[in-house]
């Protein structure tokens, strides 16, 4: 009896130990953010280009070869791309800022005329306070991230230093770190344990492969309807619907607003407006009713009422990031869940 109460405690104490671990890890991380965002995007990388270590094993490749290929083939795959579209899209930025007072211009004019509209018809005055407050927000964050683009270009450039590094030692002593980690797990949650972390690993690889794979389609289609269209800065709005439409739901109408207003400032409610909207609609719908009931929904294997719920409460908790990360934390939490109903209802 005694032996097994201090096998109890000791059992116990390793809990606590290892519980506190990973939350000083976590809170460690998160007061850092020039490490830990790095650090998290290489993890996501490593996540999705790592099963093709083991299939290059499979043909017969040793390790440290097969590691060195999808190390070699990564960095072209990201660097080329980089160095052929990150100087036009610099350039496109800088060009933007003098189509901005256009812009702004265009949209208080036709402020000002349905104004005028509503007033004759109605007798009723629309009041410019929030109009004015809205377009001064506007026009100080348009100004910000034009000057911030060097700031982040500098950011960008560390990033590509450092997440290689990350994602190659990944690759290289990915085995290891996990062992070390398991050493540390108690006995009496190490199975599952092993078990969430794998599916929770392969469940995000999974999904953030799945958005990549569909941001680039929606991205790649925008760019191209708008360079047969002829439209100016066809490259940066195509980045930028990609971009957002990272974010659910509301990633596609943030993306596509950029590309309206110029639109109207620029050709005004024409037919070139009318080709841009329809090509807009049809690059969202074929996102919505094939890319990402194939891709996306079935990989993380979720309720849409749940996420939806799981994107408005990320929103509210931490903004654009929080909807970002609220689909594979809410399948993090699906795995928990039933893990914890099968130790309590099943035997």
């Amino acid at each position: 009896m005694p032996q097994i109460n201090i096998v109890t405690k000791r059992e116990r104490f390793k809990l606590i130990f290892f519980f506190s671990i990973i939350i000083l890890a976590f809170v460690g991380l998160s007061s850092m953010p020039r490490v830990s965002i790095p650090l998290l995007l290489g993890y996501v990388i490593f996540l999705i280009v790592y099963p093709a270590v083991p299939t290059l094993e499979k043909l017969g490749i040793n390790r440290t070869g097969s590691i060195w290929i999808v190390f070699s083939s990564l960095i072209f795959f990201s660097i080329y791309p980089f160095v052929k579209i990150v100087p036009t899209v610099t350039a496109e930025i800088e060009n933007v800022q003098y189509y901005l007072p256009k812009i702004e211009k265009y949209v208080t004019k036709k402020y000002e005329e349905t104004r005028i509209e509503v007033r004759e018809k109605t007798s009723f005055e629309i009041g410019d306070k929030y109009f004015f407050q809205a377009l001064d927000w506007v026009r100080k964050t348009s100004t910000n991230i034009l000057l911030n683009v060097p700031k982040i270009l500098a950011s960008f450039l560390e990033w590509v230093f450092f997440i290689p590094l990350i994602i190659f030692f990944l690759l290289k002593d990915g085995k290891s770190f996990k062992r070390g980690i398991l050493r540390l797990t108690p006995n009496s949650i190490f199975e599952r344990f092993y078990f969430l972390s794998h599916q929770f690993n392969k469940k995000l690889g999974d999904y953030i492969f799945a958005k990549f794979v569909e941001a680039s389609i929606v991205g790649i289609t925008i760019t191209s309807g708008l360079l047969i269209l002829n439209v100016r800065f066809a490259l940066l709005f195509g980045l930028l619907a990609a971009v957002t439409n990272i974010i659910p739901y509301v990633g596609p109408v943030v993306g596509f607003i950029p590309a309206l207003l110029f639109s109207l400032a620029e050709y005004g409610s024409g037919t070139t407006l009318g080709a841009i909207i329809i090509l807009y609609v049809v690059a969202n719908a074929i996102d919505i009713a094939i890319v990402f009931p194939i891709l996306v929904s079935k990989v993380v294997d979720l309720h849409p009422l749940t996420v939806v719920v799981s994107v408005i409460l990320g929103s509210q908790w931490l903004g654009m990031i929080g909807m970002v990360i609220s689909i594979p934390f809410a399948a993090a939490l699906k795995l928990i869940a039933q893990e914890v109903y099968k130790e309590i209802y099943q035997e």
